[in-house]
């Protein structure tokens, strides 16, 4: 029902009357007023990770943390630590006479001329990486820089002045040897056969690279060429020709170059082999594209 205008907003309670109602028996009671006063943070909820047990409660964030060690897997082969490579054997070194490096000697000390003695006598015995105090795997530079320092050492205006003839000879020899140590071990060739010389049964024979064993060298290269393409010059160019000719699958003209090469040198067993070569992919072609029909 409408209030009528100005009329008051409730019913005026009389003087000493309770400011609430009495609750009929059995109502409800109403719901406490929330403090807001916060509280104790609330605990986040527990994480187990499977594989582990805490003698304590472990909140999320120590979960998240915390490490996890996952256990080796058994094998049936026990572990063996590997084994550390071995150290290349150092080079052999020759021990030096103990000479200043550089400026003259007019003289040298007995304990000099005696070191210097000792030097002497193994030097016919030394192999010329031995002489520059190299190992066997030294490249060029390596070498290089081994004769200017083993040089400038030994070199003759150092012992110009010198008045004792015999450690005056005997220096004068180990500057010879070292000069023909680098004139072998600079060129690849000379090196790696001087190498193959000195690491076989023949090595005490092979020390020195004399003009004898190179020019033995130079007459096995000259055989090796004669071998691969004849000792007869008009021979040779008809071979080359051949090649030529094969390289390019041309085989009939391969076999009038091989022939023409065999007139100059019938019993070269390399034309031979290449001669039955292309006569088999002559015959192979002629095969293939003969048709059967003959002119009589």
């Amino acid at each position: 029902m409408p209030r009528p205008t100005g009329a008051p907003g409730g019913v005026p309670r009389p003087p000493g009357a309770p400011g609430t109602l009495p609750r009929p028996p059995g109502a409800p009671t109403a719901a406490a007023p929330r403090s807001t006063v916060p509280g104790p943070p609330k605990a986040p909820p527990t994480v187990e990770l499977p594989g582990q047990e805490f003698s304590e409660v472990a909140t999320l964030a120590e979960a998240v943390t915390q490490p996890v060690t996952v256990a080796a897997r058994p094998s049936s082969t026990p572990f063996v630590p590997p084994v550390a490579a071995a150290p290349p054997a150092a080079a052999p070194v020759i021990r030096r006479a103990p000479i200043p490096e550089t400026g003259a000697l007019p003289q040298i000390t007995v304990q000099q001329a005696a070191e210097l003695q000792r030097l002497y006598e193994t030097l016919d015995s030394s192999d010329y990486f031995e002489i520059l105090q190299l190992p066997q795997s030294a490249g060029t530079s390596e070498i290089k820089r081994a004769f200017y320092r083993e040089s400038r050492i030994y070199h003759p205006d150092r012992i110009f002045h010198l008045t004792d003839m015999a450690p005056k000879q005997q220096l004068g020899d180990l500057y010879k040897r070292i000069t023909e140590a680098y004139y072998v071990l600079r060129d690849d060739a000379k090196r790696k056969k001087y190498l193959a010389d000195i690491t076989g049964p023949e090595r005490a024979t092979k020390l020195r690279f004399t003009e004898a064993s190179e020019t033995e060298q130079k007459a096995e290269v000259v055989k090796a060429r004669e071998d691969e393409f004849g000792t007869n010059p008009k021979a040779r160019q008809f071979y080359k020709t051949a090649l030529a000719d094969i390289e390019k699958q041309n085989w009939s003209a391969a076999e009038r170059n091989l022939k023409m090469a065999l007139t100059f040198e019938s019993s070269n067993a390399k034309f031979k082999e290449k001669m039955a070569e292309v006569q088999l992919n002559v015959e192979e072609i002629r095969k293939a594209t003969h048709t059967g029909f003959t002119i009589k």
